[in-house]
């Protein structure tokens, strides 16, 4: 060996190497059909299937449930009620407010009263429609401003406020206030809710669950049969989607499979049809948002006040933190001396809303862009400027309302770079131009920034754990905490570990999330999958890196700094070897080739009690501009140029971070445009398939989409490789598209006034809004 051939080799990396533009580990499993799902895997003879019986009032006692019939159907082996349950009747991930089938009383049109299991899935499903049910109804709340008036919450409403907010706004200026609601919006996971669950000797269950928190599904589990965390095991591969949708909602989906597993002795399946899907699992919150803010003759921000009312639905689920983020994001990219925020956690009788990307953050963010859009149609100013003008500063004005102080503010830096690439101003002008020629069609722009913090608000859930094992090959078999979900999650761990033992990706087995291997897992979600996963994996694989490099030195007789490994090679002084070939020696010198590693994110602290303290390890940017085209006879638009600007500080995975963007982007925009969920009078939900329910479609895509990452900025941060989180920050970038809405049906009125348009901007909003405008009736 000569150092001429150890510097050649530095000079060729490896394949895999973090920052590279490496394909999803699955991508080719995923085009072809092969990779399996929950659904996909072999099933045990004698599988059983299952069907839920569900209610059909919103809120109702149950005086006589008759499931003779049920039982005496074809193919039927079991029928199991909430009296059937042995131990907890709850998968409440934070209180115990969320029973797995209804014990006598129903809340929500779609939940459960009884599971069937069956032979065939046609036959549990036709069997659950033959159940006699008596119900005697109760009133039911179905509406936030009902929920609000009678006090109907699932948790104490909240406050948080810093300095004056009343004396400020009434000594301001100006003035504006107003309301605008907000609309939820379904996960629409492409694989839908599933549980596998086969039993095991000694009564132990094995738990094939499509979730995002399989610690969480154990726990769960082990509570209802009434058996101890060590006698169930869960193991999730991988997810066709999951939004937050699967993070506190598998459990009750793996607690009724192994409920009929354990009683009858027989594996059970539950999969869940896309109606009944989005008919009983929770979705992200709609709000009623309430703003009241006085300003300036600039447009800066004296005083703010916020009232938040979100729909919970019938349980607690997650909404405390969800509403939480809210608050805490209510101020987005804007230093807010004066302010109160009010939020209430409204119990209504429909069904627990729960986690979706962004967690109640986009909500908060929505509130404060549409007061200062409100507060540019006032002051006759484009609404950019008016942003500049209240963005947070670097050494001044830099504490959020939570007191915690911003210290890697780039947005003014990521703004004017997009302000400059994307032409604002010139297209501004030509759009102005425009709309005094056209008279049916209004185009609108928009540009609007994100800032968004990264770790759970929850303290104790901003831990990792991974596991690795060497074998005497060379090869690695890599293991963790986090679940897959489509996200690229298990490539940029297999990145970290390819980086720090310098050997090619392809030499490591990715393996299911699996609890018997990682242990008290947090949930894969707040974005913080690979900063917390890939700390944990990089741990481990120092530590076995550092025990090869002390046995190597012994073993060779040089120094602890002379062992180097590049390229799948270790150099040992003057003697060069395999990755392979050194394992194989330590594993002869029995050096343990196997550890764990454990991650847990620095510098976080936060009082609730006092909502203050530091929350979030760090921020993520960025900022789009969004441009359309308004047709004032349907409402209808389309979206005409995005140009966006994201900051993942130096990227894991470049073409991953790319995805995200882009899915995030086009999410958000359906969220904002077209996902519109709708209740009957009866508390049903009507828009439970993709017949009624609008998700964005390849036609939905923007004509021209431009997506740059920020360069050259490394997260100030110790995160891993000093990347930063991507999963949720992009889809807040969508709000510009709701704001350049604004913009054009502003147009017909001159830019007079502020039109009222609610979210989703769908046709009907849009046409609503241009109404108004023109000072005509609804």
């Amino acid at each position: 060996m000569t150092m001429g051939a150890d510097k050649n080799r530095r000079d060729v990396p490896i394949r895999g190497a973090v920052g590279s533009a490496l394909p999803h580990d699955s991508a080719h499993l995923h085009v072809s059909g092969a990779a399996l799902y929950t659904d996909d895997i072999a099933e045990p003879r004698n599988l059983l299937h299952i069907a839920l019986g569900m209610s059909t009032r919103p809120h109702a006692r149950i005086h006589n449930l008759d499931l003779s019939k049920v039982l005496a159907a074809a193919g039927v082996v079991e029928v199991l009620t909430a009296e059937d349950i042995p131990g907890k009747n709850d998968f409440g991930p934070v209180i115990a407010d969320d029973p797995i089938l209804a014990p006598g009383l129903v809340q929500f049109v779609g939940q459960p009263m009884f599971a069937v299991a069956a032979d065939t899935v046609e036959q549990a499903r036709r069997a659950a429609r033959l159940a006699v049910i008596e119900y005697e109804d109760l009133d039911a709340i179905l509406d936030l401003d009902e929920a609000v008036a009678a006090k109907s919450f699932v948790l104490p409403s909240e406050k948080l406020q810093r300095g004056d907010s009343g004396a400020a706004i009434s000594a301001a200026t100006h003035s504006v206030s107003g309301r605008v609601r907000l609309g939820g919006q379904d996960q629409f996971y492409l694989e839908g809710q599933i549980a596998m669950a086969v039993p095991r000797e000694g009564g132990d269950l094995y738990v094939y669950s499509s979730t995002q928190h399989p610690g969480e599904v154990q726990h769960t589990v082990a509570a209802a049969l009434g058996k101890q965390n060590k006698d169930v095991i869960v193991e999730c591969r991988r997810m066709g989607g999951a939004f937050g949708g699967k993070e506190s909602q598998p459990a009750q989906i793996a607690c009724i499979a192994a409920l009929v597993a354990a009683r009858t002795g027989r594996a059970a399946k539950l999969r869940l049809d896309r109606d009944a899907d989005m008919i009983m699992t929770g979705k992200r919150h709609d709000f009623v948002i309430d703003y009241n803010v006085g300003f300036n003759d600039e447009g800066e921000i004296e005083g703010c006040e916020f009232t938040f009312a979100s729909r919970c639905g019938m349980s607690a689920d997650l909404s405390g933190a969800i509403n939480d983020r809210t608050m805490f994001h209510s101020d987005n990219a804007y230093y807010l001396k004066n302010i109160t925020i009010v939020s209430h956690r409204c119990k209504t009788n429909t069904v627990s809303n729960t986690a979706f990307r962004g967690f109640g953050g986009p909500q908060g963010m929505f509130a404060i862009e549409y007061v200062i859009d409100d507060i540019a149609a006032c002051l006759g100013k484009d609404p950019l400027d008016v942003r500049r003008r209240n963005f947070y500063g670097t050494t001044d004005r830099n504490v959020t309302p939570y007191q915690q102080t911003i210290e890697d503010n780039i947005i003014g830096e990521i703004v004017d770079q997009l302000e400059r690439t994307a032409d604002y101003r010139k297209r501004r002008a030509e759009l102005q131009n425009y709309n005094e020629n056209s008279r049916w069609l209004k185009r609108g722009i928009a540009l609007t920034p994100v800032k968004f913090g990264i770790s759970f608000t929850a303290t104790h859930l901003n831990q990792a754990g991974a596991l690795l094992h060497v074998y005497t090959d060379g090869t690695v078999h890599l293991n963790h905490g986090g679940t897959e979900m489509g996200q690229g999650l298990f490539t940029k761990v297999a990145q970290v570990v390819a980086e720090e033992l310098q050997i090619d990706i392809d030499r490591i087995k990715i393996t299911a999330s699996d609890t018997s291997k990682v242990p008290n897992a947090s949930a894969t979600a707040a974005s913080s999958g690979s900063d917390l996963n890939g700390k944990a994996a990089q741990v481990a694989a120092r530590t076995i890196k550092e025990r090869l490099i002390v046995f190597a030195a012994e073993h060779y007789g040089v120094r602890r700094d002379e062992v180097r490994f590049v390229n799948n090679h270790v150099y040992v002084g003057a003697t060069e070897l395999t990755f392979a070939e050194l394992a194989h020696q330590a594993w002869f010198a029995r050096i343990s080739l196997s550890a764990t590693g454990f991650y847990r994110t620095p510098k976080i602290n936060y009082n609730r009690a006092t909502f203050s303290g530091r929350p979030f390890y760090y921020f993520a940017y960025g900022a789009a501009v969004s441009e359309v085209v308004v047709d004032v006879l349907t409402g209808e638009h389309r979206l005409l140029r995005v140009d966006v600007l994201h900051d993942c500080g130096q990227s894991l995975n470049p073409a991953l971070d790319l995805g995200q963007i882009e899915g995030g982007f086009i999410q958000g925009a359906g969220w904002l445009t077209s996902e519109e969920l709708c209740w009957n009078t009866d508390g049903a939900l009507t828009t439970h398939a993709p017949s009624t329910y609008k998700i964005p479609a390849c036609s939905d895509l923007p004509v021209d989409f431009r997506i740059a990452m920020l360069e050259s900025h490394a997260n100030r941060e110790d995160t891993i490789y000093r990347s930063k989180a991507v999963g949720e920050p992009p889809l807040m970038l969508a709000i510009s598209v709701f704001h350049a809405i604004r913009d054009a049906v502003a147009s017909v009125g001159d830019h007079k006034s502020s039109p009222l348009l609610q979210a989703p901007a769908t046709p009907e909003a849009i046409l609503r809004a241009i109404t108004r405008m023109q000072g005509g009736d609804l």
